[in-house]
């Protein structure tokens, strides 16, 4: 993704990229979350629009906008890598904010992930400050959203599917609202007159696209943004969440060699130590969230294990049937 979104960078305003492909992601998305409503018989209410203009805002204006802006600033392959920390970020939230208990392997997880982080990081020799501030901010802020979101969730009875969605929608629509008001004359001068907000005067929302811009705006809204989440939620769906959250323990091992090869990024030697750090943090996570599962399995009820082998056999006879 922050490979792609490099490269798109070259051609458009951080902000508009972001606009573009949340809302090409919400056109993906929508079909599968009116099934999703329509199975369920329910109906979108006030109270449900209110948590998605508030996920909304987390996820699209401030965490997403966070990370647009870190990729242009530096390296696809740091912004990538702290990204993908966002987990031990929702663990510190659930935590302090919710009251969950922190297993004794997700704490061990969130202290190895952040020494792997202070590692990439490395103070005593920080040349691109901005971008990796930036992009532990995003980091942070998108952790912030998840625990939002699940509370959301929760608190509405909305599976993950519907929730991303909605907030993709919002988000759209408050981040649009928000391009048009920089036109104004007067936000327009007082964003240009302050350099660090000078990239915010005047916002484009269809400049630059062209024929040509086409294929990869497509491919960051309906593959990375849309189809991504999309996936991600079918995953839980038919595994479980450790399953599915594997692609952050892949993806700081991976970006890097994808963004050296493609975009011909260096991988500083503290880097590769840093991942590596990073995904024995991820590793040390899977394992407890896999060890909680088979526990909680092995203390069912009898009955409730006969229902389980009841559940996995008609699976495995449906997928037989699928394939």
């Amino acid at each position: 993704m922050e490979i792609a979104l490099k490269v798109a960078g070259a051609t458009f305003n951080p902000i508009q990229l972001n606009l573009i492909r949340f809302f090409i992601g919400s056109l993906v998305l929508l079909p599968i979350a009116q099934a999703s409503l329509s199975k369920l018989n329910r109906k979108l209410t006030r109270a449900d629009w209110k948590i998605f203009w508030l996920t909304g805002f987390c996820c699209v204006i401030v965490s997403m906008t966070l990370f647009q802006l870190a990729v242009a600033a530096t390296k696809a392959s740091t912004v990538a890598v702290l990204f993908s920390c966002n987990p031990v970020f929702a663990l510190l939230f659930a935590f302090l904010l919710l009251r969950e208990r922190m297993s004794r392997a997700s704490f061990i997880s969130v202290v190895v992930s952040l020494i792997g982080l202070v590692v990439i990081i490395d103070p005593a020799h920080l040349s691109q400050p901005v971008g990796i501030v930036l992009g532990l901010l995003s980091a942070v802020t998108f952790g912030f959203y998840s625990i939002v979101s699940r509370y959301g969730s929760n608190k509405l009875g909305l599976n993950g599917v519907v929730m991303t969605a909605y907030t993709f929608v919002a988000g759209t629509i408050e981040l649009l609202v928000l391009s048009l008001v920089t036109h104004l004359p007067f936000v327009a001068r007082s964003l240009a007159a302050i350099p660090a907000l000078k990239t915010f005067a005047n916002l484009p929302i269809l400049a630059n696209i062209t024929i040509g811009s086409l294929p990869l705006l497509l491919y960051l809204g309906i593959c990375v943004t849309g189809g991504g989440f999309a996936f991600y939620f079918m995953a839980m769906e038919n595994s479980d969440v450790s399953t599915a959250s594997l692609v952050f323990f892949i993806k700081p091992g991976l970006a890097p060699i994808l963004a050296a090869i493609l975009i011909h990024e260096k991988i500083l030697p503290t880097t590769i130590i840093g991942i590596v750090i990073i995904l024995i943090g991820s590793v040390i996570t899977f394992v407890g969230n896999r060890t909680v599962e088979d526990t909680s399995v092995v203390n069912k009820l009898p009955e409730e294990k006969e229902v389980v082998a009841e559940e996995d056999k008609l699976g495995h006879y449906t997928t037989h049937l699928k394939h």
